[in-house]
């Protein structure tokens, strides 16, 4: 064995007669050799990555800070184990070193599983959330309401994995929308640095801008091993999913998988695939139950029709008719109509007679007297003052009121005058007004002992009548009327002069001739 592994020798360097060995022979010898060396041994260290194959193969790692071991139980071993090894326990693994000439790794073929203690990982994961947890950055108060339909939503995940296309494909189906991916690695020591940028630099785009802010941010990233997941368990991304002003869902590994980043977001999503169905409704659910909302919105709104309308008949039914409520008014109008004429004449002369009196009062004349009577009192005054100062003071005082009456007597002039143009003015609209004017275009007006005749079915049962001209009044009867033998008396009005050339006069000279005068016929 050892002669396989010797320098070679200056006669088997290359292009001399070397021996030649296969793959499997290699693979073979080195096994043999690390199973030959080691033997049985023990190892500690923490529980990495799970997984058990669908053979009943159970296949993890133990690590520690620098270094990885594979192991793998066998599924007939399985049962003889205490501890079942779980991600992040820290144990003391038995067994065999061995190498797999498939793929030219090593392994270890654990057959005891014993418990050493919490692994450092989660010992650390541990201290790093109860210190966040004391800040205040998992506070329930704190997390922001994801938009119910975002317009713009950004995704911070690795551009080449299956997680990016689960998204698209779910979002594609329930609701399409607009997304911005910013490409990020996703695990080792870039991921954490590159993924807080991420978000922060989501946070600084300028809404509506050239490049638009995202309404909602999703990190997502699939499944793996703690150490995988390591990254989104770093204070740095904690405190930049806790800065972000855009609501933000964590969708990391898979629903057993937990980091600090799903404590500190404001939503978190047990898969990529459901937080994009947390992002966005179905469209067609949202369809179906607008046009639902919509119907009964326009049912409600004919219903509420119908019932005012109902309302409003009955309503309408205890009101009185329009034409019952205008009696009144109407009846009203009628006696206002009738007084109005007189109430004008009474007017007018009311107005007359205040404009007299008022005018009596302000005579010019009596203006005078009293300015000269003040002016004669003003010089009596005047003649027992021997200081000048009150002199100047009095001589001041008379030519104000030399001034203020000229003034009044303009003021007292003008205002006679406006009174006069109104009394004037009043006096030709009631000229206008009264029906006098009417009776000297020709017209005349028949009386009766119960008021103003204007029908001749009315006359015609009328014992006596008066007609009234414009310069005098005759009283008929219907019968003499209608014979044309009327007597003709002077009007009431005194001084009135008595119609001449009247056919009436005419018949009395006729029938009744001088005594003296002999008759010709």
């Amino acid at each position: 064995m050892s002669d396989l592994f010797d320098d070679p020798t200056p006669s088997d360097r290359p292009g001399q007669n070397a021996p030649e060995f296969t793959v499997s022979e290699i693979s073979g010898e080195v096994k043999r050799t690390l199973e030959g060396t080691f033997g049985r041994i023990r190892v500690k260290g923490e529980v990495g990555r799970v997984f058990k194959a669908r053979s009943g193969h159970l296949y993890y790692d133990i690590k520690d800070d620098r270094s990885v071991l594979a192991c793998t139980t066998w599924k007939g071993q399985i049962a003889s184990l205490s501890v079942v090894p779980e991600e992040g326990l820290e144990v003391v693994v038995t067994g065999r070193l061995t190498a797999f000439g498939g793929q030219s790794k090593y392994n270890m073929n654990v057959d005891e599983v014993a418990v050493a203690g919490q692994g450092a990982l989660m010992a650390l994961l541990e201290k790093r959330k109860k210190q966040l947890e004391a800040e205040g950055l998992f506070a329930p108060e704190r997390k922001k309401p994801l938009p119910y339909l975002p317009q713009i939503i950004g995704v911070v995940t690795s551009p080449s994995g299956a997680v990016i296309r689960d998204i698209l494909h779910r979002l594609r189906d329930r609701f399409p929308r607009k997304v911005l991916v910013w490409p990020v690695a996703v695990q080792g020591a870039n991921c954490a640095p590159e993924v807080a940028r991420a978000i922060e630099g989501f946070n600084q785009l300028t809404p509506g801008g050239a490049m638009p802010r995202p309404d909602l941010i999703i990190v997502a990233r699939g499944g793996g091993s703690i150490e995988d997941l390591w990254g989104f368990n770093e204070e740095i991304v904690a405190r930049a999913v806790a800065n972000s002003q855009i609501p933000l869902i964590s969708a990391v590994g898979h629903e057993t998988d937990t980091t600090l980043i799903d404590f500190v977001s404001d939503r978190r999503a047990p898969t990529p695939t459901a937080a994009a169905e947390l992002a966005v409704p179905v469209r067609l659910e949202l369809l179906g139950w607008t046009e639902n909302q919509g119907a009964r919105l326009v049912r409600s709104a004919g219903q509420a029709v119908q019932q005012r309308r109902q309302r409003l008949n009955d309503l309408a039914r205890a009101l009185p008719k329009p034409d019952t409520l205008l009696e009144t008014p109407r009846q009203r109008l009628d006696r206002v109509s009738e007084r109005l004429p007189d109430a004008l004449i009474r007017g007018v002369e009311r107005r007359r007679l205040r404009l007299s009196e008022a005018a009596a009062a302000l005579r010019p004349s009596t203006l005078r007297q009293l300015v000269t009577a003040r002016q004669d009192r003003l010089r009596n005054l005047s003649s027992r003052l021997t200081l000048r100062p009150i002199l100047q003071d009095l001589t001041r005082q008379y030519d104000r009121i030399g001034q203020l009456t000229q003034r009044l007597e303009t003021v007292q002039t003008q205002r006679l005058d406006r009174h006069r143009q109104r009394l004037e003015a009043t006096g030709r609209q009631l000229e206008i007004l009264s029906y006098k004017a009417t009776l000297d275009r020709g017209y005349a007006v028949v009386h009766s002992d119960d008021g103003v005749i204007t029908r001749a079915a009315e006359a015609a049962i009328r014992p006596r009548l008066r007609i009234e001209f414009a310069d005098a009044e005759i009283d008929v009867t219907p019968a003499q009327a209608a014979a044309g033998d009327g007597a003709i008396s002077p009007a009431k009005t005194p001084g009135a002069p008595k119609p001449e050339g009247s056919k009436a006069g005419k018949r009395q000279s006729d029938k009744a001739p001088p005594d003296d005068q002999g008759s010709l016929f």
